[in-house]
């Protein structure tokens, strides 16, 4: 059965899964990352990394983000929070803001405050099927002012998200890792057979993550 195929009977498997629409506050902590240090001493011969927002905007978008320039020494992480991989970062302030940038930490790292910090309750959503859904998210419909972009966490906290099984967000994410790591593939290869992926990608995302349109949603 080829990847298409595969989709297509997922599609027909979750149309009757239940699904609960809760704001991402509820089943996940929406934060900050910490004030940058701003002593040069902090940052010599660091090894602990400290995420910025250049950092993400370099990358855009990925399920394994690890490249992070910036690391702290022992004395610079002093009073600073760490976070855990698995939290999702997007910019919370300045023109990022606008582009969508998303990532999924895949190492613990300290995180600028000018990115929005999302770590999931384990219980409830699986950090992949999270982070695939914000994905399609565009944040620019939080933002009143494009003028002068910024993201407030409470706004944030409020995006809703639908909620399946988690059975079901297993079966959603295997078939989009599948794409991704298809699309990964591609981007060493053929330019347009990558955008025909990309497209055949999103589309499937998409549809898989719009539960408004079928059967077992609740909006």
């Amino acid at each position: 059965m080829d990847m298409q195929s595969k989709a297509k009977k997922l599609i027909e498997m979750i149309q009757t899964a239940p699904v609960e629409w809760k704001p991402l506050g509820e089943i996940a902590e929406v934060s900050a990352g910490n004030s940058a240090p701003q002593n040069s001493a902090f940052f010599e011969n660091g090894i602990y990394p400290f995420c910025r927002t250049s950092d993400v905007g370099r990358v855009h978008h990925s399920i394994n983000f690890y490249q992070i320039q910036d690391k702290l020494n022992d004395i610079g992480i002093k009073g600073l929070r760490l976070f855990k991989k698995e939290t999702i970062l997007l910019p919370k302030s300045g023109a990022s803001t606008l582009l969508n940038h998303r990532v999924m930490l895949t190492i613990d790292s300290y995180v600028s405050s000018h990115l929005a910090t999302i770590y999931r309750n384990e219980k409830i959503v699986l950090a992949k099927y999270l982070f695939y859904f914000l994905s399609q998210f565009d944040v620019n419909e939080l933002i009143p002012d494009k003028s002068y972009p910024s993201l407030k966490v409470t706004e944030i906290a409020k995006i809703k998200i639908p909620i399946p099984p988690l059975e079901t967000q297993k079966k959603i994410v295997k078939i989009l890792d599948k794409f991704t790591e298809l699309e990964a593939t591609l981007e060493a290869t053929l330019e347009a057979e990558l955008a025909l992926r990309k497209r055949q990608y999103r589309y499937y995302r998409d549809f898989l993550l719009d539960f408004d349109n079928q059967i077992g949603g609740d909006s």
